[in-house]
């Protein structure tokens, strides 16, 4: 496989990784309400995209550190949000 295949290929992953955090965050912010958002689940994603950040710094492939660390904030953001706009109790 040519590198440049696999550049084509590698970016629109992380586009696709990171806009599609996008549609949720703004949707959230919009209604003010997050009680629809799993908090195990986008835990669990944040976790995940931190782990891939800390293995791409740690094996040098900073197109994996970089695309995981775009998709670390969008996804932080939902569970960020999830957290501000629960309802009292």
């Amino acid at each position: 496989m040519s590198n440049t295949l696999a550049n084509v290929v590698g970016t629109a992953a992380a586009i696709c990784s990171i806009t599609s955090f996008a549609p949720q965050a703004i949707k959230i912010w919009k209604e003010r309400d997050a009680s629809a958002i799993s908090l195990r689940t986008y835990s669990l994603t944040v976790t995940c995209f931190a782990l891939w950040v800390v293995y791409g710094v740690m094996t040098g492939a900073w197109p994996v550190t970089v695309a995981n660390a775009c998709a670390l904030v969008m996804a932080s953001l939902v569970l960020v949000m999830k957290w501000r706009f629960r309802e009292p109790g």
